[in-house]
């Protein structure tokens, strides 16, 4: 059984990877690459995935192992505190590969 706080933390894990994937939707990497306000909406979002990812209390994360709990927590650390070198082709590869094969998993742990 999920904790309150971890389904909490959970959402924002959802919501915020829903969002980044919208905010992508019909956009083509070039242009990606060109769009500023479009770069920071993303990293963003992962930001929030990555904070949230990490106030996600070890029990539940030891429990879904299928979650790539520390890439994500690390993908948000890196962006945090190396923000002058950040790779748009990661981010993008993220939010177009990576969080649309994880949302089912994520809303799966949601609805426990």
């Amino acid at each position: 059984m999920l904790l309150d706080s971890d389904k909490v933390r959970l959402r924002h894990i959802v919501d915020a990877a829903r969002e980044a994937i919208e905010f992508a939707h019909d956009v083509d990497f070039e242009a990606a690459r060109q769009d500023r306000q479009l770069q920071h909406s993303l990293v963003r979002c992962i930001e929030i995935i990555g904070e949230a990812a990490s106030r996600v209390s070890l029990e539940t994360r030891a429990g879904h192992p299928e979650i790539p709990w520390q890439d994500m927590i690390g993908m948000r650390n890196r962006i945090v505190h190396a923000y002058f070198d950040i790779d748009v082709g990661v981010v993008w590869q993220t939010v177009k590969d990576e969080l649309p094969a994880l949302l089912p998993a994520l809303e799966a742990i949601v609805n426990e």
